[in-house]
């Protein structure tokens, strides 16, 4: 890929012209071409100083700029990157958001929170202070975290490896998932296991397994659904409101 096609691909996910990933018939469909654009526009760019008011930057890639037109609010120090795409209505408090990353309208990105490259993260969405999306890249081809509208992630939550979470869902804080981390429903008479996936508008908190090993029997991580979220629920309240319905505090 030469370098006019790599700046033009850049730019497109920088206007929102183009996406890493987007939904295609319920699914997620990755641009590879995107993803490879991104890992080379690192190799071409030069490190460069950069002065933001009083604070210098040395990197290879410009800050994203022009919040005002972008109707996007941003509280400093915030940062986001040039080919990062904000949506008009998305707050960023003190926060990160990288390279080819989609933010949807309205989404709120808490405090030290982390958007990592190619992530898309919808509509309405809130990331809780401390929040941790990471970084999609390689293989080209490999599907970025994807958090879909509507859902809240509780603080210092951890999504990497092209984990999806459903619209709606809710995240209560400490959830940490990877693509190898059960997501259990508990829910019913019997537990039903997901991969790398938490299921609309389920209620998901932090849990343990037992599993034996030669030296003993010791417990993994996992994720527990522990509910369903009420249509009823307000966004703003719904980490509260679920939990404390099941019985759970925050």
């Amino acid at each position: 890929m030469n370098a006019e096609r790599v700046n033009e691909l850049i730019a497109a996910l920088d206007r929102g012209e183009l996406r890493v990933a987007e939904p295609v018939d319920g699914d997620w469909r990755v641009n590879g071409d995107a993803q490879a654009a991104i890992l080379e526009y690192f190799r071409l760019r030069e490190m460069e100083p950069q002065e933001v008011g009083p604070f210098e930057y040395h990197d290879k890639i410009p800050l994203k700029r022009n919040y005002e037109q972008l109707g996007v609010r941003v509280v400093p120090p915030a940062v986001a990157r040039y080919g990062a795409y904000l949506s008009p209505g998305v707050v960023m408090m003190p926060s990160y958001v990288n390279i080819g990353a989609w933010v949807g309208p309205r989404t709120m990105i808490d405090t030290w929170a982390t958007v990592g490259s190619g992530a898309q993260i919808g509509a309405d969405v809130h990331l809780a202070g401390g929040v941790g999306i990471g970084g999609v890249l390689e293989p080209p081809g490999a599907r970025p975290v994807v958090v879909e509208d509507g859902a809240f992630v509780g603080s210092r939550s951890i999504l990497t490896e092209g984990v999806r979470v459903g619209a709606g869902a809710v995240l209560g804080p400490n959830v940490s998932l990877t693509a190898s981390v059960p997501v259990i429903d508990v829910t019913g008479s019997a537990p039903v296991e997901h991969r790398g996936f938490v299921p609309p508008r389920a209620i998901v908190v932090p849990g343990t397994r037992p599993k034996a090993f030669p030296a003993g029997t010791y417990h993994l991580a996992c994720a527990l659904i522990v509910g369903w979220r009420s249509e009823a629920t307000d966004l703003k309240v719904s980490l509260n409101e679920a939990l404390r319905e099941h019985g759970l505090g925050v």
